[in-house]
């Protein structure tokens, strides 16, 4: 069960601050990520993990947290809900892990639409923000 040993990584990962350099050694080199409000998957470890540690700063605050995890072999579904500027948001990461435990397709759903609105917002001037680093 690839699975349980990559969110084992994945929970750690977050725990710790959802760092960049972490993530590069849970994100499989061919990795893709599917975004709630970008259009084309992002491939490719460093966009992947570009995406994903944006998301840990701007998701991932005191009111992150995951409510519901379903395993299935190489895939797991986490729901999670946070606050955002007021903002309720519920979401869903959806991951499939390779035999290794590492990340090889990451999406993200979110819903209501006010929350995908404000996670536009805010993931917009996190990657713009991280660009400018």
């Amino acid at each position: 069960m690839s699975a349980q040993k990559g969110l084992e990584q994945w929970h750690f990962t977050m725990q710790a601050g959802n760092q960049a350099e972490d993530l590069m050694k849970l994100v499989h080199a061919d990795a893709v990520f599917h975004s709630p409000v970008v259009h084309t998957p992002q491939k490719g470890r460093d966009l992947v993990v570009r995406y994903l540690a944006a998301a840990g700063q701007t998701l991932g605050n005191d009111s992150f947290t995951y409510v519901r995890e379903l395993v299935d072999g190489d895939n797991a579904m986490l729901e999670f809900t946070t606050e955002m500027d007021g903002v309720h948001v519920n979401g869903i990461d959806l991951i499939q892990f390779d035999g290794d435990g590492k990340i090889v397709d990451f999406k993200v759903m979110i819903r209501p639409l006010k929350a995908v609105n404000k996670v536009w917002d805010m993931m917009a001037a996190q990657l713009q923000a991280d660009a400018k680093a």
